[in-house]
């Protein structure tokens, strides 16, 4: 009776507790230098994990269940032909080859399928409700529609000029689409399937978002060292915040009071920073040092950490938001870029 009592008791404390006594959340990073995907443990941050993906692997997404990584690769290293000049052979097999969205089982952490898409492949983001993914495709200007069950891919919706970026708005009616040589915003509806809209934005836009209640969007501009506030009801521009060298991805913490910009520099002269925008006084609220390249940003969903990849460091930042202090670098693969955290 003593023994049944006990496991009762226990079994009580973790029903009661529920999310604190789960399993700690993860952290899936594209080490496009090394076609490796690292995986980092949420809480410990210590690096669990690598692995073996596709060439040049550039974003990754986790499903919102945490159950599968979509990750955007250049496909297999093919064998290379003639190929253009002033281009490497893999900058040539990536924009003539089709590219493919691998992905992983989160739980065996094995690649479970391959979906084509279309040319140099960038970013994939998911639906609310996990049906759909949507792929940008720089090399043929197009974003690829892929069903998620069906694991294939079912529309192709034109853009503007090599979209990079891209983010759904919370209510799940479009889709933002950062054109990184077209100066504009795509706006996709994402029922028809099709763009209804650009919005001139400003030079190099690479990535895009929302705040939680879909009332702001955003964009960063890697060719201005700024980043672009969007009213969705009107579709303009009502700010402009200056940033770091070189922004590339950004991301706002769940109550739409932060949002965090990486600033990449470049190879040359590499940015170290992110800086913290206060969305609320529309302004720029502190830079903090990450490390060399700072470029893929996400914001875990309680709000509690910023994690950034750092693209010449080879490495992830940890940043607690509350008190907007790095907290630790942990080294991943080479050449990590886009990042993503699952519960």
């Amino acid at each position: 009776m003593k023994l049944k009592f006990l496991k009762c008791a226990v079994f009580a404390m973790v029903a009661a507790a529920g999310p604190s006594l789960a399993a700690p959340g993860m952290v899936y990073v594209a080490d496009e230098g090394s076609d490796t995907v690292s995986v980092l443990d949420a809480e410990s941050f210590k690096k669990v994990a690598t692995i073996a993906v596709g060439r040049e692997p550039h974003n990754v997404q986790l499903s919102l269940d945490g159950k599968f990584a979509w990750v955007t690769t250049n496909g297999e290293r093919p064998k290379v032909g003639p190929q253009k000049k002033g281009m490497s052979k893999d900058e040539h097999a990536a924009m003539t080859t089709p590219g493919e969205v691998w992905i992983i089982d989160t739980a065996s952490r094995t690649v479970a399928a391959k979906v084509p898409v279309g040319m140099h492949p960038a970013h994939v983001v998911l639906s609310s409700d996990g049906r759909f993914a949507y792929v940008t495709n720089g090399g043929d200007n197009t974003v690829s529609v892929v069903d998620t069950g069906m694991r294939q891919a079912v529309a192709t919706i034109v853009v503007g000029a090599f979209p990079h970026g891209l983010r759904i708005s919370p209510d799940g009616k479009e889709a933002y689409v950062a054109n990184l040589k077209g100066g504009t915003v795509s706006v996709i509806d994402t029922q028809a399937r099709k763009e209804v809209a650009q919005i001139a934005v400003g030079k190099g836009p690479a990535q895009t978002g929302f705040t939680a209640d879909g009332r702001l969007a955003f964009v960063s501009l890697s060719q201005e060292n700024a980043v672009a506030l969007i009213d969705p009801a009107t579709r303009k521009v009502v700010a402009r915040i200056g940033v770091g060298t070189v922004p590339i991805q950004l991301y706002a913490t769940p109550d739409g009071k932060t949002l965090f910009v990486a600033n990449q520099g470049t190879k040359q002269k590499p940015g170290k920073t992110v800086s913290a925008i206060d969305l609320q006084a529309r302004k720029l609220a502190t830079t903090l040092q990450t490390g060399a390249g700072a470029h893929g940003v996400v914001v875990d969903r309680d709000g509690r950490y910023a994690f950034i990849s750092n693209t010449y460091a080879n490495s992830v930042s940890v940043i607690d938001v509350k008190s907007l202090k790095v907290l630790k670098n942990v080294p991943v693969g080479r050449s990590p870029n886009g990042i993503s955290v699952a519960p």
